[in-house]
């Protein structure tokens, strides 16, 4: 190894918050980023109190969706750590997979709630007490740009997140904060991986097959890219909405025209 690889992609002495971090995609980021150096806060309103603890951090009981909680949340972390450098807004809930004929207002404030003004509270209260030259990570969806029927709520949600992204990334240039965005196909975590919900697994088979690298995206693979995200390599990333779909946002799988019957 040439000298001074080893640094690349480190996070020695980066602190971290993860929001949902008590499973799926959120407990695999928290890992990743803890391997790397970093010190992760984990915020969930899920105790993962003994998980964080295990990766060397701590645990903070939040609601994103409430902004006296959050402010609790950036504070605690400030007075346990010391520093915020980077902040990975990951919690969001899906609700159902009614048409929007059918969805009602409560689905949207549910998921606009958790998801989109999560994002924008976590946001705004990190970012004022980041370092200069932190990093901002929000887990949109491709289904924010490719329409998928059954999805309004989320995707709409979604796409509020992609928004903000931009308008958060050209706000906190100033101060060298980067901003952006990965727009995960489903991924193989609980949330889509419902026993008792028959819609979503065949969503998520149609889905697969759909997928030009042909398989369901793993919450490793959205961790990695956040690894990148935060890590100095991507120094000149910002305001970007990242699609890390196995191609689907390229086009649809070749084995969807080479077996069409399967």
């Amino acid at each position: 190894m040439e000298p001074g690889m080893a640094e690349h992609f480190s996070l020695e002495s980066k602190v971290v918050i993860v929001t949902g971090a008590a499973q799926g995609i959120g407990l695999a980021i928290a890992k990743r980023l803890a391997e790397s150096g970093a010190a992760v806060a984990g915020a969930d309103r899920q105790e993962c109190g003994d998980e964080m603890s295990n990766l060397g951090g701590a645990f903070f009981e939040t609601d994103v969706s409430d902004e006296s909680s959050v402010a609790k949340l950036v504070a605690g972390v400030v007075a346990q750590f010391g520093r915020i450098d980077a902040l990975v807004n990951n919690a969001g809930i899906h609700r159902s997979y009614d048409d929007l004929a059918v969805a009602t207002p409560e689905d949207f404030e549910a998921c606009f709630r958790v998801n989109t003004l999560g994002v924008a509270l976590a946001t705004k209260h990190a970012a004022s007490r980041m370092a200069e030259g932190g990093s901002i990570v929000n887990v949109a969806s491709v289904a924010a740009s490719i329409g998928t029927p059954g999805l309004a709520t989320y995707a709409a949600s979604k796409g509020g997140v992609v928004s903000l992204t931009r308008v958060a990334a050209v706000e906190l240039a100033s101060r060298r904060i980067r901003v952006n965005a990965i727009c995960p196909a489903s991924i193989a975590s609980p949330m889509a991986l419902k026993d008792d919900d028959p819609e979503g697994a065949a969503l998520l088979e149609v889905e697969r097959r759909s997928i030009p690298l042909g398989r369901i995206g793993t919450p490793e693979d959205v961790a990695g890219l956040t690894h990148y995200l935060i890590s100095e390599e991507s120094a000149f990333l910002t305001g970007q909405a990242i699609n890390l779909c196995g191609g689907l946002s390229a086009g649809l799988s070749m084995a969807l025209w080479e077996s069409p019957s399967d």
